[in-house]
């Protein structure tokens, strides 16, 4: 199923969406991501993310998801070097809180005939990153500054309705001290019929289920299961409380 259909479908069905996200550059070794698939597949989430802003090749870890499960990997891509035709769907995003020309458009320019050539499935996600209390590696790759105000993070959210995108991501940032504000979530539900996915600072089960409670259709959780994964299950099998 095209990840496009899997989200409405989900969304209709009034099922929650969790996405676990691997950064390939911390990723040790092939048997340390077996035992991680392990844990995958007893929490089964919607969706495996694979990127990072750093811009690591990702087709190894990619593959070796694919071998050892079989949930969907979506790729969270930080630049081109991270694309590969392995991944079951890739996230086309624009910077949209950004003004740098490269993270709204440019790269994806530079990616568009690679991506298309290989028919991955896609979803175009405009991707808005708002203050999480701490420097984010977005904010340092992108050289961009986090949305701080309440209007400009539902103004940009209208935006990116307007313009077509699929998506609508709110990235508090890797390692965030707070996650995404529950109000802020709340009023871009109300904005906006988009798809919501929402990540970054979220380090417990109760921090999740108030994102979902806000408005959120799809959480990721990377940073804390880079520390916990063995919450991974916990997290998963939580998601519908």
């Amino acid at each position: 199923m095209a990840i496009a259909d899997y989200i409405h479908d989900h969304i209709a069905q009034r099922r929650r969406m969790l996405a676990v996200l691997i950064d390939p550059e911390k990723t040790n070794s092939p048997a340390e991501l077996e035992a991680l698939c392990r844990l995958l597949n007893d929490g089964r989430p919607d969706f495996i993310f694979v990127g990072g802003s750093t811009g690591h090749q990702s087709d190894e870890v990619v593959r070796l998801l694919k071998q050892h499960t079989d949930i969907s990997v979506v790729l969270f891509p930080g630049n081109i070097r991270q694309f590969t035709p392995a991944a079951d769907a890739l996230l086309v995003l624009s910077l949209l809180s950004s003004r740098n020309p490269d993270f709204l458009i440019g790269l994806q320019v530079k990616a568009a005939r690679r991506i298309a050539e290989s028919h991955i499935d896609t979803l175009s996600v405009g991707y808005i990153l708002v203050d999480g209390g701490k420097r984010s590696s977005i904010e340092h790759a992108t050289c961009s500054e986090p949305l701080a105000k309440t209007d400009d993070i539902i103004d940009t959210a209208i935006a990116a309705q307007l313009l077509g995108f699929q998506s609508i991501y709110l990235e508090a940032g890797s390692g965030a001290k707070t996650p995404v504000f529950a109000h802020d979530i709340r009023l871009v539900r109300q904005h906006v019929h988009l798809p919501l996915i929402v990540g970054g600072g979220i380090r417990s089960v109760e921090q999740m289920l108030a994102a979902y409670r806000s408005g959120a259709d799809i959480i990721v959780i990377g940073n804390h299961f880079e520390s916990h994964p063995e919450q991974i299950p916990l997290f998963c099998h939580a998601r519908n409380d």
